[in-house]
Order: C-alpha cells, then structure tokens, then sequence
C-alpha cells in the first residue's frame, strides 16, 4: 500500500481522532474532519473523490499498520502455541493503544456502508491467507492441510475482532479474553490435526501413556 503523506495522512489521523463510540466513519462532517485535520474544507476532494474512498483508505491505513508487526511475530514463532501467543499479544494491544482504529474495524463491518464493508471482509480475507501462508511457510502445524489452515486462519480472524471491544472496554477481563483467545485457536488446530488421523492412530493415542 501506498505510504499515506501531507493532507491524505493528516485527514486520516484526524477522522481516527473523532471517532466515538457513538459515530462512524459515515458521520463525520466535511468540515469538522477538515478542521480537525488543520486544513481547508476544500482539501478534503482534492485528496478523496468521496467518503467511501476516504472510508478505504482509513481501513487501509489501520490493517498495514497491524499487518507488518504480526507478520513479522509469525515468521520468527518456533511452535504454533508461540504464534498463536505472539500474535494474540500484539494484536490485543494494538487494539488497546488504538481504539478508534479498533471501533472503526468493528463498526464499519456491520456499517451502512456496502463498499467499506466489502472492503473490511476483504481485508480480514487477506489477512486469513497471510496467516496461512506464514503457518504453512513455517510448518507450525504439520498434518493439517492447507484447506483446513485457510479456514481456521479465517475463523481466528474473525474471533479476535470479535472479542476486540471487549478487550478495550472489560480491563479487568483483559487476561481472561487473551487467554480464552489462545486456547480457541490451539483447540482448532488440534481439533484438525485430530481430524486428519485414522480410527488406528486415535485409537493409539488415547492408550498411549500420559508424559510427565
């Protein structure tokens, strides 16, 4: 994506700066925005040709900005249980140092907008299939097909913006919410790996004795 710059990147960061739990992206004034952002009202169309084309690029700017720090969390992780550590950590608290970023994402996916939500589910699709890639790339866990890694890398996804406002708003569950967020995402990978046995390797394990 291009790197935001001048008057795109100070209406973006002021639009993120207004945002409430009681408003979106869609109610913002032309001239409050512009405003805010220290610039003429008039600037706001020589940067954007309307406010779902604005709406686009505030989500982009958000998902770029968590996208690279993830990434990078996965490709050094040993194990899927580290990933799944790493990832949940960074993400849980990007969300609490940017919560606008956060109310916008959540907001905007059941918004009145259909174009920023198209765009939001794509984003989450993309960022599914780099979660994926970088499990698969990495073999984090082996006897899982890819099919089964896309999918679960969707629903993984999808569950922690779930969880997200709670995350911001119940701090003294913030623990709890990471915690249960971790074990959805071992469980699911274990559930495929379990999936991918036959009726003779389960029947093993269960009488295989329990390790220290």
């Amino acid at each position: 994506m291009q790197t935001l710059a001048g008057g795109k990147l100070k209406l973006v960061q002021a639009a993120l700066r207004l945002i409430t739990e009681t408003r979106s992206l869609t109610s913002l004034g032309l001239r409050e925005l512009a405003r805010e952002a220290g610039l003429n009202p008039n600037t706001f169309y020589r940067h954007f040709k309307s406010l779902d084309e604005f709406g686009l690029q505030v989500l982009g700017y958000i998902a770029e900005d968590m996208k690279t720090g993830v990434r990078q969390l996965r490709q050094m992780a040993d194990s899927s249980e580290q990933a799944s550590h790493d990832t949940v950590t960074f993400v849980y608290h990007y969300f609490l140092a940017n919560p606008a970023a956060t109310t916008v994402a959540v907001r905007e996916l059941h918004g009145p907008s259909p174009v920023l939500r198209r765009a939001l589910e794509a984003q989450l699709d993309a960022s599914a299939r780099e979660m994926a890639e970088d499990i698969l790339e990495r073999g984090l866990v082996p006897g899982v097909d890819e099919v089964m890694v896309q999918e679960i890398s969707n629903m993984t996804i999808r569950y922690i913006l779930f969880r997200a406002m709670d995350y911001i708003e119940k701090p003294e569950q913030r623990e709890r919410i990471q915690v249960e967020t971790e074990r959805f995402i071992n469980r699911q990978f274990r559930g495929a790996l379990i999936e991918e046995l036959d009726s003779g390797q389960i029947l093993a394990l269960k009488q295989a004795p329990a390790s220290d």
